[in-house]
């Protein structure tokens, strides 16, 4: 592979090298050295000494590096969607849409500094009262393996902009499309020595980064259970902490919904990057009536898809990630079908090539509906009315985003004010994002909505008060 970001990185780091494999061959694509607890810590060490000259920075200083860190990106996309596909297993198709959405959150995030920060107070006269937003310090940002690049990006751009040094641990899956693009970028653009710092390795980086005393918070994204480990940490260190969790999404197909376009929307919801996505379509739940022409058409795309090696032939799904994974859903749809569902499409895999899935005759008590499966995987629920279904979406801990396709638009909203999520989507796939919303979960999802632009303040600073007097007044003591 050639390109700006090579293919050794983060040599010398104490934990050793590893090799970085592609998910559709095994073939290595490159070496990476990996942090041990002692590396985390100088690290954050670094971060917390430059962390102040970068907040003394010029908000516009800030806002023009961020700026040109999109520039490079943008430049230099091919070589990175290049990484993205060989590296995560996206499709070409998943990889420019990431990239875009990172241009989306490096502008979005451009603008922070330049934004009003602080408040006038009332006050008696003679005291000046006011409020003014100050950056935490060192943010943690542990990013996962299935949308590196964007998913650390989204909490790393707007910490950096609102003046905190970050210290970022990619996965071990994507440590160069997770990690060193995002280093190489910022160092092009002019960011400087040690406000950024990125820390590739496993468990023992990321506990020593969230037990760090310099940082802050910790922003992670990935699975509930880790994220359950984190909270508690975290919380119990009196750090604030943003979790952005799994989810088992219910897609909610109405007997008067356009079956056709419902088909679309619920394949994609499922299928998009293998499945492997906290907003897939976990659980398609659809109304009797339309119940079975809804199963067919899906089954019928779904046998219409293509599943193969992104880089080296045209492919609809790529890989899944590796082979725990590929054991996980393919264990997962095994048991559902021993459960008594009935099997439209897929079910199969070819190497890491798993096949667009279509589970029938599926009830509520079986894995494919319990489990996040995180895998091309549709499971079709039926419910007798809305009620049921609206009781079916609702029987999860998690509570992350839904749709619901009508052929009204008031049925639909009616029915979203039922549904506990942080995001719904009336008539459209439960996959959709970008830099300006306020984007998180609820439940096992998450603890509320934590990205988006017009979040960012309240997320990566604090309020400070302050007053002032021309001169001192004597107290009544």
């Amino acid at each position: 592979m050639n390109g700006f970001v090579g293919t050794a990185a983060f040599q010398g780091l104490g934990g050793g090298v590893r090799d970085v494999v592609e998910p559709a061959t095994g073939e290595v694509l490159g070496s990476v050295g990996t942090a041990d607890a002692d590396d985390v810590r100088a690290a954050v060490t670094a971060a917390a000494a430059a962390q102040p000259g970068w907040a003394a920075t010029a908000p516009a200083e800030r806002g023009a590096i961020l700026r040109r860190a999109a520039q490079f990106l943008e430049r230099h996309s091919d070589d990175v969607v290049e990484w993205l596909v060989r590296e995560s297993g996206s499709v070409p198709g998943k990889a420019r849409y990431e990239l875009g959405s990172v241009l989306d959150e490096l502008w979005a995030a451009a603008a922070l500094p330049t934004e009003p920060h602080g408040d006038l107070l009332p006050d008696s006269p003679g005291r000046l009262s006011f409020a003014r937003r100050q950056p935490l310090g060192v943010v943690a940002v542990i990013s996962p393996w299935n949308v590196p690049l964007l998913l650390g990006m989204r909490a790393l751009a707007p910490a950096l902009a609102l003046g905190n040094a970050v210290v970022l641990k990619p996965d071990e899956n994507t440590p160069f499309s997770g990690g060193r693009v995002t280093e190489e970028i910022f160092a092009a653009a002019g960011l400087p020595e040690d406000v950024l710092r990125v820390v590739p390795g496993g468990a023992e980086a990321g506990r020593a980064l969230v037990a760090a005393e310099e940082v802050s918070m910790v922003a992670f994204t990935g699975s509930t259970s880790v994220g359950r480990l984190i909270g508690a940490e975290a919380g119990g260190a009196l750090k604030r902490v943003s979790l952005e969790l799994g989810g088992n999404n219910a897609f909610v197909v109405l007997d008067d919904a356009d079956v056709d376009a419902a088909v679309s929307a619920g394949a994609f919801g499922s299928f998009f990057h293998q499945g492997q996505v906290c907003m897939a379509a976990g659980r398609h739940i659809v109304l009797a009536s339309v119940a079975e022409e809804y199963v067919e058409k899906l089954a019928a795309r779904a046998e219409r898809l293509t599943a193969g090696d992104p880089w080296r032939e045209r492919a609809d799904l790529g890989p899944i990630i590796n082979a725990a994974q590929l054991e996980r859903v393919d264990r997962i749809v095994r048991e559902t079908i021993a459960a008594g569902a009935d099997l439209r499409a897929g079910g199969t895999h070819r190497g890491p090539f798993y096949r667009p899935t279509v589970l029938a005759g599926v009830k509520p008590d079986m894995p494919a509906v319990t489990e996040e499966i995180f895998g091309p995987v549709a499971p079709v629920l039926v419910a007798a009315d809305e009620d049921e279904a609206v009781a079916l979406a609702n029987r999860t801990e998690y509570g992350l985003t839904a749709a619901v396709q009508t052929g009204s638009a008031e049925r639909g909203l009616a029915l979203a004010e039922r549904l506990s999520t942080g995001i719904v989507h009336v008539n459209g796939h439960t996959i959709d994002d970008n830099a300006f919303v306020p984007f998180g979960g609820r439940g096992a999802s998450g603890n509320g909505s934590r990205h988006g632009a017009r979040q960012s303040w309240e997320e990566f600073t604090q309020w400070r008060w302050l007053t002032v007097r021309s001169s001192a007044v004597a107290s009544a003591f």
